[in-house]
């Protein structure tokens, strides 16, 4: 049986990562490690302060403790059946770190958590260049620097500055790109009111948006399902969905609001295992979805990136690549024209080097 330890590691920014929630300046992983006769498995909870369910103050005393248990029977952390399903219910990020590193040894240690084409080097995965809030001057460079590195599609989050400078900054880059030349997607992160979002939507519609994540603050859910309905911009849902643990909460949720589009990250919305279910109900009430990271060093964007494409899926997915970070965990993942491609070439380093 393996060694199960766990190694916390405080990352930090390269510039400030704005949101409409704050400025982030850093953030801490807890990776769990699995180790036994030169075989290790890696997996990483993520957490964000303010967002995740997780109460962060006690979450290393939560690991320590569940990694103790789960040593019995690690294998159990995948059947959805198991009482782990309940009990990490509240805690995704710790979810998803356990089944990453379960998965990662239980196939030999090589950070390959899916035997699939991408982590192959035969599958790359198409992503959107993320726009921060900052300065104005600053997010124009950004989308500048996304523009030159041939993303073709781009997100940006809003709602920080007021409304006509932001719907400057959208307009400028659509007069440039047509709408089948270059997808414009915008995350509010919750930020509008209920009499200030309908403008904003009918402004985000003439510019040929694709969608909107989250308008409103998540737990409205009437005017969320008005908002669904009638918004003249698709709207995804990311936040919305955090609370809603129990899979049949997921399903009067989804036919209560029926949005376009579900945003799903691991790390926030019950592992991989709770993206699975979410997948399977938003494809029976014929609502799309992309994957995002959540702010995951490689350890976790590579289990991401690979559990993605354990689906036919071409859409664009939000699968950030690290370098938001001073220093990083070094690996095969590469940003090649707007994909996020696995190197075979390159070699895996390890979370010890960095702590």
């Amino acid at each position: 049986m393996f060694n199960a330890t766990v190694h916390p590691l405080v990352f930090r920014f390269a510039f400030e990562a704005g949101t409409s929630r704050g400025v982030l300046r850093e953030k801490t992983s807890w990776f769990i490690r699995l180790n036994n006769k030169g075989i290790e498995g890696w997996g990483e909870c993520s957490p964000i302060a303010g967002l995740s369910p997780e109460p962060l103050e006690i979450i290393e005393a939560k690991i320590v403790t569940v990694l103790d248990e789960w040593q019995k029977d690690p294998a159990s952390i995948l059947d959805p059946d198991a009482r782990w399903t309940e009990e990490l219910s509240k805690w995704p990020s710790l979810r998803f770190a356990l089944e990453t590193a379960w998965l990662d040894y239980n196939h030999g240690g090589q950070h390959k958590i899916y035997n699939n084409d991408f982590v192959k080097g035969k599958q790359a995965v198409p992503i959107n260049g993320l726009v921060w809030m900052n300065t104005l001057e600053h997010m124009q460079d950004q989308i500048e620097d996304k523009l030159k590195q041939g993303y073709r599609c781009i997100k940006l989050k809003i709602g920080h500055h007021d409304v006509a400078s932001e719907l400057g900054v959208l307009k400028k880059l659509r007069d440039r790109f047509s709408s089948k030349e270059l997808m414009i997607r915008v995350d509010a992160n919750g930020a509008y009111e209920k009499d200030t979002v309908y403008p904003v939507l009918e402004a985000l519609a003439q510019l040929d948006v694709h969608s909107i994540e989250q308008p409103i603050a998540a737990g409205q859910a009437s005017f969320m399902a008005d908002l669904c309905r009638n918004s003249p911009v698709p709207v995804a849902l990311d936040e919305e969905l955090i609370a809603h643990c129990a899979t049949e909460e997921r399903s009067e949720l989804l036919d209560q609001l029926r949005p376009a589009y579900l945003v799903l990250k691991p790390s926030l919305h019950g592992g991989m295992l709770g993206c699975k279910d979410w997948i399977k109900r938003a494809a029976e009430h014929h609502i799309g979805w992309w994957m995002t990271s959540y702010l995951e060093s490689s350890i976790g964007l590579n289990a991401i990136a690979q559990f993605t494409c354990e689906y036919d899926t071409t859409i664009f997915h939000g699968l950030g690549t690290g370098q938001i970070y001073t220093h990083n965990v070094a690996s095969p993942l590469e940003v090649r024209t707007g994909n996020l491609t696995y190197d075979t070439l390159k070699h895996w380093g390890s979370p010890l080097n960095l702590i």
